[in-house]
């Protein structure tokens, strides 16, 4: 079994929010997790936010840094490449969403990219994440205490 997650869990697994231990123990219960490949540039900023922010010390900043590379290269995370496909994708299945959806283009590309790779599901704690999800027949999940 595999799972996907966008970049909001991706962070769980490094740095100490909430929830944190209920997502890397879901990450962990698998042999991958999949996610898009957006996650490697949004997890720099995440860690660049966190040590601008002072969550994170410089030496804490790199270590997680390094540990996320590490885990990408072990395919602990499995990244699903930006194509022009999936881009297009977002394009046309944007057009589809209600008025009142509130949707970032992130979100949008992680939903397209969970669907391009065969994925009924995607994990979040992103609210507006969830609330799209289902526009796109997609399942939006998010760990019990989250």
């Amino acid at each position: 079994m595999s799972l996907y997650f966008d970049t909001t869990y991706i962070g769980k697994c490094y740095l100490n929010e909430p929830a944190a231990a209920e997502v890397r123990k879901l990450a962990q219960s698998v042999a991958g997790v999949n996610t898009s490949a957006l996650a490697l540039a949004e997890m720099s900023c995440a860690f660049h936010r966190n040590l601008r922010e002072g969550t994170l010390t410089p030496a804490t900043e790199r270590a997680a840094r390094q540990q996320f590379l590490e885990d990408i290269e072990n395919e602990t995370w499995i990244l699903q490449p930006v194509t022009d496909k999936i881009l297009r994708q977002v394009e046309v299945l944007s057009r589809r969403l209600p008025r009142q959806s509130f949707l970032r283009a992130g979100d949008a590309i992680h939903v397209v990219s969970a669907m391009d790779a065969g994925f009924q599901e995607i994990w979040t704690n992103d609210r507006h994440l969830l609330a799209a999800a289902e526009h796109f027949g997609i399942k939006g999940r998010q760990v019990a205490s989250a």
